[in-house]
């Protein structure tokens, strides 16, 4: 079962991201993102009400107020429920909702073999909001949703959350 996730899902969420990246400290981020008033899609994969993924994604743009592109990330599915389709089920309900709202694009950083299963395509008229190193350009891409129009070139302009340069390096 795939739902909206609230403030209560908190906890059980950074527990997750523990396990899933014990490497990488992704638990500020969720916690900030999940903490913003609005502009945040957030999404958990329930099995006997333990999560076992979740995915979020946020509003952002290319021209300041604008909001209709969403930045993908963090993305989690629990080890054990990992190539399962756990993962895929919760990406495409996240696509049908953004684009059921309006969204014209989704950007990502992530690996370009993973992402490129959904149709994301290598992004270039669009820069990431920080500089990210030389040999992750073809991991920064992004999908239009059907029949819209791709977002105005520019740097994209994310919530202060994606502003730690930590997230966008090695």
């Amino acid at each position: 079962m795939i739902l909206e996730t609230c403030i209560d899902d908190t906890a059980a969420l950074l527990a997750l991201y523990r396990d899933v990246f014990p490497d990488e400290d992704l638990r500020p981020l969720v916690a900030a993102l999940l903490a913003l008033d609005r502009g945040c899609l957030s999404l958990v994969a329930l099995e006997s009400g333990t999560p076992v993924a979740h995915i979020a994604f946020t509003r952002c743009g290319t021209t300041p107020g604008e909001s209709t592109g969403a930045l993908l990330g963090p993305l989690a599915v629990a080890p054990g429920h990992q190539r399962q389709g756990r993962g895929t089920a919760i990406l495409k309900s996240g696509l049908d909702l953004l684009a059921e709202q309006g969204v014209r694009q989704i950007f990502v950083l992530g690996d370009p073999g993973y992402y490129g299963r959904f149709g994301f395509r290598p992004e270039t008229a669009v820069a990431t909001p920080l500089p990210i190193p030389e040999d992750w350009a073809s991991a920064w891409r992004s999908l239009t949703l059907a029949g819209r129009a791709p977002l105005p070139p520019g740097t994209l302009i994310v919530p202060k959350p994606w502003m730690d340069p930590a997230l966008w390096a090695p």
